[in-house]
Order: C-alpha cells, then structure tokens, then sequence
C-alpha cells in the first residue's frame, strides 16, 4: 500500500441521516482516487436506511466498496455514540488487487473459497473484517472455517440492534457473515484482545456434563463449587448475580491466559446443575469470572502496551475497534471513557467501530472483550 495516502474517518450524529452523512462527507473531502474501501458502522435509529446511506457515500466521495454494520453504540477515536442516531466513516487507501468483497456467506463459505482462490493463492495471509448475524445459529463454525480455509485471521464483531440486524458488504445483507479480506502484505496491521471480566479463582476440571449443562466439577456437584467461588448470596440469586457473574472457558493452547466468556443461564439447587450459554464436554476446564471495572481498565492498558510493542513510534495509520455492547458506558464511564483509553496509550489516529453482540478475533467469537486493529 501507498503510504503517501492517509486513512479518514468521519464521525457524527443528529436527527436524520442525510443532515450527518453530509457532515461526515464534508470531513473527507480530501478523499482521492487511491481511496477504495471504506468502513461504515451506524447506530440502531440509521439501521433501516443503512444501504441508502452507503449509496450516498459511494455517489459523494467516490468510493465504490464498502463493508460495515449496526451497532447499539458506534466508535470513533476519543467518541462513542450510545443511544442516539449517529454513525462512523473510514476510508482506506488500497488498491483494488489488496482486497476482496464477500456477501452473506450463511452455512458454505464455497462463495469465499471458490470465489476468490486464485487471489487468495497470490496473498501472504488475509485479515479478514467480518460483520456477522448473531441469529445465525452456525456463526461460530462459519467463523472457524473462514479462519482455517483461508489460512487468515479474523477480526469483526456480530450485529448489535433492535430492529434490524443488517451487514454491509458493497450491497446490504442479514442472516449470514459479510465483510472483506485484506492482503497482509499490502496492509499490515497488528491485532490486540482486552477482556471484561477477571477469574474468581482457579480453574476447574468438567468431570460430567451435557451439552450445556455444567453437572460436576472436579468431581463435585457443579453449584457446590460455583458457590465456593462466588459466595453462598451471589449463588443463590442468580438474579442478582446476572451481568456480574460469568463462565470463562481457557483457549486451549493460549500461552497468554486467553478464554472466551459466556452468560449464566441458570441453576437447579435440587440436581447441584448449572447452565450456561455454551456447550461443554467432560474433560474440559472452566473458571468463574466476574465483570469488573478496575480490571477491565488495566487489561485494556495492558493490551495496548503490547501493541505499542508491535509498533514503530508514530506508524499506526488507522484502525477499528469492535467493543462488546455491555462495554463502553456500560462499564467504563459515559464520557467515552473507553476510546480515550486508546488515545491516551497509543496516540489519536483515525479509528471507526461499533459495540457489538459478540466480538470476532482469529478462529473465535468471544464476549465481553474489546478487539482492537491497527493499520500500519
């Protein structure tokens, strides 16, 4: 990639959809001929007009390919957007040869394969953006194929609305995976995860389970030990314990801790049983983990740390951040409190995103987490 051309983005919000795409137009007037892909992610209120608003972009600044989504909060750098119509522009530049398109891929990722193997056969490796359904019951099986058949790594997140769960891959979709693969070797970029949630104790081995339901663990009734780690009030009104307390299952093979959190769905005090929003074998470990704020500030610091690591002083040229739903003023603050976090570590760049319902990093979908990009 040229790295005379910078990256753009735009922010802003307001009653109508028209009135703010114009605003954002105007921030990137600059746009050139070197521009070809651009990132789009719009509040719940702009969902339904999300493929007019698209079109514009595409008519006004001359830019012919873009991917993005709906969010319950949308993300630009030092500014979120929560519950109120806004939406945030990237534009990248890239030629066309440093990337591909694909469109609603819903239980055969054939249409990415076969579709673009030749492409894919001249690239180092692709960074995949993906915007996913969170209705689509094979989203985490698409995920890992995607990752593994096209030897890349995945970042994205599932759609975050109450009306209508859109993707944007040059036309408007639902009910799959969208977004685009971009050539590493002509967009570098480097990949950070923050999580949410801390482990209460230490993990435990799945000595009997089904399905979803947690039935021994370390050879004990499963709600013995969740009230071991938890507390005996916490474990008896899972009511309370809701948005607080979750399950954590280690990434096999992680040699940085990383495990993926899910909700608690339930308790039974007569079978000792626990439920919860994923599918276990025995075998397995699981940890307890609770959502904290103070520690979900100093993870985030840690992952940017390494980032900056990655990084050569002043090289990041743009990036994304998808955030989960339950983040941002949720957990951090309402002054934007979790994008200023990243300019305070790693300096302002143009950055766009969106809270998600899930958050997409490599071969996995996790929750809770904040998965941040850099574009080098």
């Amino acid at each position: 990639m040229s790295n005379s051309a910078p990256f753009i983005s735009a922010h802003g919000s307001g009653p109508d959809w028209q009135s703010v795409a114009q605003d954002c137009a105007t921030q990137l007037k600059s746009a050139g001929p070197e521009h070809r892909l651009g990132f789009l992610y719009v509040t719940d209120h702009f969902s339904a007009d999300l493929s007019d608003i698209s079109n514009f972009f595409k008519d006004r600044i001359g830019v012919d390919h873009w991917v993005g989504t709906v969010g319950l909060g949308v993300c630009a750098t030092s500014k979120e957007y929560f519950d109120e119509p806004a939406m945030v522009v990237m534009i990248i530049p890239a030629p066309d040869s440093a990337f591909r398109i694909f469109d609603n891929v819903s239980d055969s990722i054939t249409a990415i394969t076969d579709k673009h193997a030749s492409w894919l056969s001249n690239i180092l490796s692709p960074l995949t953006v993906v915007h996913g359904d969170p209705r689509n019951q094979n989203i985490n099986d698409l995920i890992e194929k995607i990752s593994s058949e096209t030897e890349g790594f995945l970042v994205g997140g599932l759609t975050a609305s109450q009306q209508n769960f859109f993707q944007l891959a040059d036309d408007v979709s639902e009910g799959g995976l969208s977004g685009a693969m971009l050539a590493l070797d002509e967009i570098p970029a480097q990949v950070g995860v923050t999580q949410g949630c801390s482990p209460i104790g230490s993990p435990h081995r799945i000595t009997a389970a089904d399905q979803n339901l947690l039935i021994e663990l370390d050879g004990k009734p499963a709600l013995e030990v969740f009230k071991e780690d938890v507390g005996e009030v916490l474990a008896r009104d899972l009511q309370r314990a809701a948005g607080y307390i979750f399950v954590a299952l280690p990434v096999s093979g992680s040699d940085t801790g990383d495990y993926l959190v899910r909700n608690l769905v339930g308790v039974d005090s007569e079978t000792g049983v626990v439920a919860i929003g994923d599918h276990v074998t025995a075998g397995d470990q699981i940890m307890f983990c609770r959502r904290d704020h103070d520690s979900a500030i100093t993870d985030m610091k840690r992952m940017l740390s390494d980032i900056k690591s990655r990084t050569e002083i002043g090289a990041i040229r743009g990036g994304l951040y998808f955030s989960c739903c339950a983040r941002g003023p949720n957990q951090f603050g309402s002054d934007s409190e979790e994008l200023k976090i990243i300019s305070s570590e790693l300096g302002d760049f143009p950055l766009v995103g969106f809270f998600a319902n899930g958050e997409i990093s490599n071969n996995r979908l996790y929750g809770y987490t904040g998965v941040l990009t850099v574009f080098l």
